[in-house]
């Protein structure tokens, strides 16, 4: 484990700001693009309307800005539809709201566009999608809120002139489904992430990626839903610390350990949730992430971004060859792939390559800056606004 003399950041989410001071970022340039969201959080929020703001807004040479909408801003949203080209639903659910803010777009002829993250548009795939949360089927009104949910999302999908997505698994589904074309814009890390990752980075580097005596396993959990992911991989945590004493994990979220891991109790620690710029300093401390995922569609449609979050301060992960990780990562180069059954010696193999872990994680960091840091987006973000 990497002991990192790096102090907790001050934190407070940057997007709550009052609708005035949102509506003057909006009317800073000629060309302007609106984002919604129902309400704002810390996850897909953050990701498909923040970041993308971030880029548009910090780019000197363009004559595009941006700024983002909720529904608490409905009393306002003429005034919104007058001063933006361009409307970006992102993962919102139809209601009669979202159908007027598309509506005022429309009679005033400009585009439309939905965004997702998620394959949870289609009703086809709301039995995966349960199954794959986990969640309880014998619970009181689970399928009538899930279908409901996802059909609610389907349609707001099917009011719009296009979509865009963070795959291009993801973005064939929205195809097939909607009939619309799909443009891909990836999940990617915005200032605030790479300003701490850089001071991490600087701190390992320092240290030539030695650590103490021990090496940690981590596994950073953004809610419940990913119990049965974690599942994949807890047996081959239990067989590894049983033949490694020098192996320890710690577990970052919400998830509960089985009873295999009891025993190793002295070795596990926990680690609440934490906001996003400060868990890069708990990403930066262990020498592995693990990525387990369920193979199946709904899995093939998650993004990249434990991949290249832990990459950015130069930490390795081991993941599961879904879609996406297989594209992100390349074996033995820039991190591990794991299939179900390979866990243990995947973990312990890339324990014994220590020889090659201040490459790999230099390689890793390299890698995830290029194709996932806020700089390198501008373009990729307006050929999908059809800005360019």
């Amino acid at each position: 484990m990497f002991s990192l003399d790096i102090p907790q950041v001050p934190y407070s989410d940057p997007w709550l700001q009052p609708l005035s001071a949102r509506l003057a970022m909006l009317h800073r340039r000629k060309v302007r693009v609106a984002y919604f969201y129902e309400e704002p959080n810390n996850s897909t929020f953050r990701y498909r309307a923040y970041n993308m703001a971030q880029v548009l807004n910090e780019a000197d040479e363009s004559n595009v800005s941006a700024s983002y909408f909720f529904l608490s801003d409905v009393a306002r949203f003429d005034e919104i539809a007058d001063a933006a080209g361009v409307l970006v639903i992102c993962r919102s659910r139809y209601c009669h709201r979202v159908n007027g803010l598309i509506a005022k777009f429309r009679a005033r002829r400009k585009r439309v566009l939905f965004d997702v993250d998620d394959l949870v548009f289609d009703t086809d795939y709301a039995h995966l999608v349960v199954a794959t949360l986990g969640l309880d089927v014998a619970q009181k009104g689970l399928w009538d809120d899930w279908f409901a949910m996802i059909a609610r999302m389907g349609q707001t999908l099917r009011l719009c002139d296009g979509a865009i997505t963070t795959n291009e698994f993801l973005a064939q589904k929205i195809t097939d489904y909607s009939g619309l074309p799909a443009f891909v814009v990836p999940n990617f890390m915005n200032k605030e992430q790479l300003a701490v990752a850089e001071d991490v980075f600087a701190a390992k580097q320092r240290m030539r990626f030695v650590g103490d005596e021990k090496i940690c396993l981590g596994y950073f959990s953004g809610s419940p839903s990913h119990r049965l992911d974690y599942a994949i991989v807890e047996p081959a945590l239990a067989e590894v610390l049983a033949q490694r004493p020098n192996v320890e994990v710690m577990v970052v979220g919400y998830i509960e350990h089985g009873p295999r891991m009891r025993e190793f109790a002295d070795r596990v620690s926990r680690q609440p949730f934490h906001d996003y710029v400060n868990l890069q300093r708990l990403l930066g401390a262990v020498e592995f992430n693990l990525m387990p995922l369920q193979s199946n569609a709904f899995t093939d449609c998650k993004s990249e971004l434990k991949y290249f979050e832990a990459a950015s301060v130069g930490t390795l992960s081991i993941a599961s060859p879904s879609f996406t990780y297989r594209g992100a990562i390349r074996e033995g180069e820039n991190g591990y792939l794991a299939k179900a059954h390979e866990w243990t010696a995947s973990i312990l193999s890339a324990i014994d390559r220590s020889e090659s872990y201040e490459a790999m994680a230099t390689e890793a960091r390299r890698d995830a800056l290029l194709k996932f840091g806020w700089q390198h987006q501008g373009a990729t973000i307006l050929r999908a606004l059809q800005l360019i």
